[in-house]
């Protein structure tokens, strides 16, 4: 099963929480036991599953994007948004969940997030949920 979800981001360098709408496709599918692949088909955002208990995290996780994929004057390619490709080719396109009892597996302070370089834009990202 696949579950497509639209966001609409309000700015440069964000990190949504989409932790829920990932449970929800997930209990949607009725998959018991299996795994899902949460994706981002966008070149400047990304997925990655972080800390969602303290909202400095993503403060510091944004601010070390930044850090090391600064704008640069001698980038060529033509948006502007050349930082925005490296974050996200190193941050990844997706992230892959184990589903057990029709729960994902995740750690106590871990969430899913949609991480956007190049915002404000609207967005779209996958859910897809296989059955063991």
């Amino acid at each position: 099963m696949i579950e497509q979800f639209p966001l609409h981001t309000k700015k440069e360098n964000h990190m949504y929480d989409i932790t829920d709408k990932v449970k929800s496709a997930i209990s949607k599918s009725k998959v018991e036991k299996g795994w899902c692949f949460i994706f981002s088909p966008h070149t400047t955002a990304g997925i990655t599953i972080n800390e969602n208990a303290d909202p400095d995290v993503i403060h510091d996780f944004l601010l070390g994007m930044d850090k090391a994929y600064p704008d640069r004057a001698e980038f060529k390619h033509g948006e502007g948004n050349s930082a925005a490709h490296l974050k996200t080719s190193a941050l990844g396109g997706g992230e892959t969940l184990i589903i057990e009892s029709g729960k994902p597996i995740l750690g106590q302070w871990q969430g899913v997030y949609f991480c956007e370089f190049d915002g404000p834009r609207d967005r779209t990202f996958y859910v897809r949920v296989y059955k063991e």
